[in-house]
């Protein structure tokens, strides 16, 4: 299964004088199960083409099929099927912890799951399991004020809540702005271990290029709206034209192994990690070069 994007166009305040052409032919397939970042500067679309994937906002043109349902469903049935399979991603917009309301840990982490009507007994798992994957303690913090922890323990509640849900699809807009170093390391580990681990498909969007090579299997390329690239990352970070059109930098072990081939060293084209480089270097100095 997959969401799909077919000649996704949007257009803000259509046929009005402050029309504004925000996406335009998007059309790409996003697997289950797939690791897959969305880049470009900013004003490039990333945020409108994010709330496409759970039907928040509809195409102007085009269409959006979550697991080969039309989210822009017509009729009666049509709709219900579109909001049954929009549940399936769960969104995870900028500062998340912003949108926590509740006077408990626990509670915000249960509204979710209390709105959809399910047992408290239900309720209960939902809120111990998210807070397990969170890397969040139940009993010491069920009871705690979300407004008493860290920023990145905050972070980790909101998206407790969102995975209180059970979505299929994991959708993080820049998931670790704002947090300190231990905190976006942390945060960064724990999604990876729920793509590995738990299977949830991920879906981000960062500026940070060493996130994406590091972490993504596949990258969403936009600029001004249009579709520049969808690829793994070591193809699109050696592209110099991508990179220009789109406003991006390589990440900076990339710009660091290239600066080393044009001192002689031989470090392979592929590497794009620090550890890939140190161990290129490694052995480069055991063969005596």
């Amino acid at each position: 299964m997959a969401i799909v994007l077919q000649d996704v166009s949007y257009t803000y305040m259509a046929n009005t004088p402050l029309e504004r052409q925000a996406l335009s032919g998007i059309s790409a397939v996003i697997q289950e199960g797939s690791f897959t970042a969305i880049a470009g500067h900013t004003g490039s679309g990333k945020s409108t083409l994010l709330q496409h994937l759970n039907g928040l906002i509809h195409p102007t043109s085009g269409q959006v099929l979550m697991d080969e349902v039309n989210l822009q469903g017509k009729g009666k049935a049509e709709r219900r099927r579109a909001k049954a399979a929009a549940r399936q991603v769960g969104m995870v917009f900028q500062y998340p912890e912003q949108q926590l309301f509740e006077e408990t840990v626990e509670k915000d982490i249960a509204f979710g799951p209390r709105n959809l009507g399910l047992s408290e007994e239900e309720i209960e798992e939902r809120v111990q399991s998210a807070m397990e994957l969170m890397h969040l303690d139940y009993k010491a913090f069920k009871d705690v004020s979300p407004f008493a922890l860290s920023g990145g323990q905050m972070r980790r509640v909101a998206i407790a809540g969102v995975l209180a849900l059970r979505p299929k699809y994991l959708v993080l807009d820049e998931p670790t702005a704002g947090l300190d170093p231990r905190g976006r390391r942390k945060l960064t580990e724990t999604i990876t271990r729920l793509h590995r681990e738990e299977h949830v498909t991920i879906i981000f969007v960062s500026h940070n290029m060493d996130d994406i090579v590091r972490l993504a299997d596949r990258v969403l390329v936009l600029a001004h709206g249009k579709l520049l690239a969808y690829a793994p990352p070591q193809e699109v970070f050696q592209d110099s034209r991508i990179l220009e059109e789109a406003g991006l930098q390589p990440p900076e072990a990339f710009k660091l192994a290239d600066e080393l081939r044009q001192a002689g060293f031989d470090i392979p084209a592929h590497a794009m990690l620090e550890e890939d480089i140190v161990s290129s270097i490694l052995r480069l100095y055991r063969q005596g070069r």
